[in-house]
């Protein structure tokens, strides 16, 4: 049975060529509009920056970005919520 690393490796690797080949597709190259936005966590405060119709799925994201580390980190620690 392979290493989870190896796993989380070869997920990534196949995650960024299907999105090189879904660009591809798409016929990016031409003329158009640009939007874009993200999200900068830095310890447990998110920083969204971005257009206006990407920050309300952004906060949800950080958001949820937030929880999953707090219970994955409550989980591996041997801590509990209860």
């Amino acid at each position: 049975m392979p290493m989870p690393n190896i796993l989380l490796l070869a997920a990534g690797i196949f995650l960024v060529v299907l999105g090189l080949l879904m660009l591809l597709a798409s016929g990016a190259g031409g003329r158009g509009e640009v939007k874009g936005g993200g999200v900068v966590l830095i310890g447990p405060i998110p920083i969204i920056f971005g257009g206006s119709s990407a920050k309300l799925l952004l906060i949800f994201l950080a958001i949820f970005i937030v929880v999953v580390a707090l219970l994955m980190t409550l989980s591996f620690s041997g801590g509990g919520l209860g």
